[in-house]
């Protein structure tokens, strides 16, 4: 018999994975299948993005680039992180990585260990935990309340705070909510910090430049009393709709940075070339694909909070970043998992329930509107009837 430590029993799931491999199988059946749960634009990657990995494969870019990416990409980072946040970071400060994963792993294995504790966002990416959990530290939930606009609360944050805390999650514009921490928030919170000097920061800022109704995005680097000990995760994936393409940057503290470096070294040696040349041409190229992506998921949030609030028993705030919508179920009766998984198996309509993003999220489902107008509008007209069905 095999004995595997103890630390793989307590990985966790991205239940949005299974979600779509069932959706998948259910399709591949013959059934008709709408999948608001997987977090994917259902944009093609731009074309201008594709022909430079094209061309970097077709120019002998084929072998091992640096474990912290290539000089290029690290410094189209900085370009793109001065447009940003109008901060100017050194590319030595850069890691490129495969996917945004790979930061969060970092940073949870350098800060988490049997008696630490990290706080993260509950309801929130579900990976914060199962990493946490893996290394054995507590993990402690900050709760993100509908109440709140799904924006986490400073003061709330910082009551959590303990001398065994080593490391502080952040999200914002967030996953699976879709809530903005308004920049007064944030800067509360930075200030009770400066109370707390031990206690490293990662601030996943994934969904940037995804914020509607005038919203706008507050990066934690704009802070600079907490840069020693802040670790910033970006990327690829959802901006430029490069999921597939495993593509990732953050941004660390000079302290730590070595120290990642290395980890690279001997998780994933680096991250493949001609993916980096897409990056460089993502950042640096034509952002017309971006902003028209960000205008049909627009257009799409507002069908589904008008589509969702008009069915029974449920509700929906208007989310104000992300392509993520949180409707609120209670209402309906059901428990949120039990009702994704109707609503796939009997319904067609893919949905990941709330609990499958922290404890908090019991009564809550989400749904991803990286889907066509059409397919929501079916989506949401399919919910409806089979909630009429359950009542009658």
């Amino acid at each position: 018999m095999l004995h595997t430590v103890p630390a793989f029993d307590r990985i966790g799931e991205e239940n949005a994975f299974a979600v779509l491999a069932r959706a998948t199988d259910l399709a591949h059946k013959g059934r008709d299948i709408i999948n608001l749960g997987i977090g994917q634009p259902d944009f093609r990657t731009p074309e201008h993005i594709v022909e430079a990995a094209v061309k970097a494969l077709r120019d002998g870019h084929h072998g091992y680039t640096p474990a912290n990416g290539i000089l290029p990409a690290r410094e189209a980072v900085v370009r793109r992180t001065l447009a940003t946040t109008g901060i100017e970071v050194s590319p030595d400060s850069v890691m490129i990585l495969p996917g945004g994963k790979p930061t969060m792993y970092a940073a949870i294995v350098m800060f988490g260990e049997p008696g630490a504790e990290i706080l993260y966002p509950d309801p929130g990416f579900p990976i914060y935990r199962s990493m946490i959990e893996y290394t054995g530290a507590t993990p402690v939930p900050v709760p993100i309340r509908e109440e709140n606009g799904f924006a986490f609360s400073a003061e709330e944050t910082l009551s959590l705070i303990t001398p065994k805390t080593r490391l502080l999650i952040l999200n914002s514009p967030a996953n699976p909510a879709g809530g903005v921490t308004p920049r007064a928030e944030i800067a509360k919170l930075v200030k009770g910090l400066g109370a707390h000097p031990d206690v490293a920061i990662l601030s996943d800022e994934i969904y940037d430049v995804m914020t509607y109704d005038g919203e706008t995005a507050t990066s934690l680097l704009t802070f600079p009393e907490v840069r020693d000990r802040l670790i910033v995760l970006n990327g690829w994936s959802k901006t430029w709709a490069m999921t597939g393409w495993r593509l990732g940057w953050s941004i660390w503290p000079d302290e730590l940075y070595e120290k990642v470096r290395k980890l690279a070294v001997n998780c994933w040696s680096c991250v493949n070339a001609p993916a980096q040349y897409a990056g460089i041409a993502a950042i640096d190229g034509p952002q017309d694909d971006v902003e028209k992506m960000m205008r049909a998921f627009d257009a799409r949030r507002k069908i589904v909070v008008e589509g969702v609030n008009g069915l029974d028993g449920i509700t929906c705030q208007t989310p104000k970043g992300a392509f993520y919508a949180f409707p609120n179920i209670k209402e309906t009766g059901w428990k949120a998992k039990k009702l994704a998984s109707a609503l796939l198996e009997e319904a067609g309509v893919a949905l990941i329930g709330g609990p499958d993003f922290g404890v908090l999220g019991e009564g809550y489902i989400r749904l991803s509107y990286a889907n066509s107008e059409e397919n929501i509008l079916r989506a949401i007209e399919r919910i409806g009837e089979f909630l009429a069905k359950g009542r009658s």
